[in-house]
């Protein structure tokens, strides 16, 4: 619908409104008819008054859209950056809240954040931090960080991770939880390496060389102190230069030392106790002696029973049943034998059946041996199902002393996060300076990684980390310059779920997090 003016022969103009349907016109209303300019403008205003009465149609103001259309370019123009930095912003007030912010290196503070964001190699993160954050990262700055970071600033990031463990923990740390693991390496080990060796790899990595690490942790897995060792190091022998270091460093007494069985030997136990430290390990019951064995074998297997001895040198040596876990041993010792039975069902050990990898190749079985499958060992195994120790010198009652020996999967979490999201190996660093470097970065990119989740804990989000990290890289933030030249940003919530994460980024801003 429209004003239209017709000319007529006499010289004189109508104004008619006219409608469009169907591809014919159609005269709705003539307004007037006039040979004087001034009386046609007015007739045209008439005509469009007419319009907006009886329609309802609201007209196009050309002028105004043309205004409105070119304020918006122009305000288009003036976008200097788009960035998506959420990630960026949470992990930085979080980094700040532990403390590491007065760590003044910005080197450090990239490198942790994209970590955790965005684990790849360091050329990589270059671009990374270029390409989502607008930070200008030189790759030869963090090479030369990284060869000062571990001398200059490992003891002051232990220092900082352990007040702010103590803070969150009400000032005491009651209990440690300590274990080891492995990383390893993409790259070969030069001759006088001391520190990438060939060892027992607990990812299945036996051709590669690697290295130990040993992590010490508090209650709900806040990581307090790390050591790294040669690769063929004994993992029995790291524990007690971790905790000694650990004592002297921050003046710690009061706390008791969880760990499994695989550090547990007599010498750990003897050190331990010459040191005055209280202890909660896992027990090798299978080893004790006949006596001992026997008792532990006599024990009623009811479901969570718990029973006890004291030994002559005052250590206690608890037992549990589980039910659950009695079925699991005998579920797995099905299923091992029943393909044993199935590979010798013969009763022969063929070349085949020899184990393949290493030098085994290079075998040559010149007759079949005869092999059977021994029962009353079966029978005998079957008698320890169900059956965990722990060995302790504490007066905690026993269902304390398990209890705590369970807390050890949060070391456990700690290795998988580390190895998984932050992807702490493999390494493909092959100085002794640069390994220890990325190792502290990792362990610096953990500490705010169980910070995060424990504020978005505190504010019941009902979300993990990784999910929040993923929703916040989604999240855009313009830059914009102004006529007046000042700079002004605007971050932009566009979905549900990004909404979801503004109580953590409001939390954040007003720094209420405690």
């Amino acid at each position: 619908m429209f004003v239209r003016k017709k000319k007529k022969r006499s010289g004189t103009v109508s104004v008619v409104v006219t409608d469009k349907s169907g591809g014919k016109f159609r005269e709705l209303k003539t307004v007037g008819v006039s040979s004087d300019a001034d009386e046609i403008g007015r007739l045209e205003v008439k005509a469009c008054q007419w319009i907006d009465e009886y329609t309802g149609q609201q007209r196009l103001d050309f002028d105004e859209s043309a205004k409105a259309l070119q304020e918006a370019r122009n305000t288009i123009a003036r976008i200097e950056r788009t960035l998506q930095n959420m990630s960026q912003v949470i992990l930085g007030h979080i980094n700040d809240s532990i403390g590491f912010g007065a760590i003044e290196d910005s080197i450090l503070h990239h490198l942790i954040i994209a970590r955790v964001c965005q684990p790849q190699s360091k050329v990589a993160t270059v671009e990374y931090l270029k390409s989502c954050f607008d930070e200008d990262v030189r790759l030869h700055s963090i090479y030369r960080y990284m060869d000062k970071l571990y001398n200059t600033q490992r003891e002051r990031v232990h220092q900082i991770s352990v007040g702010h463990t103590m803070r969150i923990l009400g000032g005491r740390i009651g209990i440690v939880f300590y274990d080891v693991t492995t990383l390893y390496f993409e790259s070969a080990p030069q001759p006088d390496d001391v520190l990438r060796q060939a060892g027992f790899s607990k990812d299945g990595k036996t051709a590669e060389s690697q290295i130990v690490l040993g992590l010490l942790v508090s209650e709900d897995g806040y990581p307090m102190s790390y050591s790294i060792f040669n690769g063929s190091q004994y993992e029995g022998r790291t524990m007690i230069p971790i905790i000694d270091d650990f004592v002297q460093r921050f003046r710690l007494t009061d706390f008791i030392v969880v760990a499994d069985s695989g550090l547990m030997s007599t010498k750990n136990v003897e050190l331990l106790e010459s040191a005055g430290y209280r202890y909660i390990l896992g027990a090798r019951i299978r080893n004790e002696s006949a006596d001992i064995k026997d008792w532990i074998l006599a024990v009623d297997k009811t479901d969570e029973n718990i029973v006890e001895c004291r030994r002559n040198n005052g250590k206690r040596l608890i037992v549990s049943c589980l039910e659950a876990m009695a079925k699991k041993n005998s579920r797995n010792r099905d299923k091992g034998v029943e393909r044993l039975r199935k590979a010798y069902a013969k009763g022969t050990l063929t070349k085949e059946n020899v184990n393949r990898r290493g030098y085994n190749k290079f075998l040559d079985i010149s007759r079949d041996i005869t092999v059977n499958i021994n029962e009353e060992k079966i029978a005998e195994d079957s008698l320890w199902d169900g059956l965990k120790g722990y060995i302790t010198n504490t007066d905690l009652p026993g269902e304390e002393v398990i209890s705590q020996y369970h807390g050890l999967w949060v070391v456990e979490r700690a290795f998988r996060i580390g190895k998984g999201t932050l992807e702490m190996r493999p390494v493909f660093h092959f100085t002794k300076k640069r390994i220890e470097a990325h190792i502290c970065i990792c362990f610096v990119a953990y500490k705010v990684y169980k910070e995060l989740e424990r504020v978005i804990r505190g504010l019941d989000m009902k979300m993990s980390v990784d999910k929040v990290l993923e929703i916040a890289k989604t999240i855009t933030t313009l830059r914009i310059r102004l006529p007046n030249g000042m700079a002004y940003t605007e971050t932009l919530y566009t979905t549900p779920q990004q909404e979801a994460i503004k109580p953590l980024l409001e939390a954040l801003e007003q720094d209420i997090l405690g």
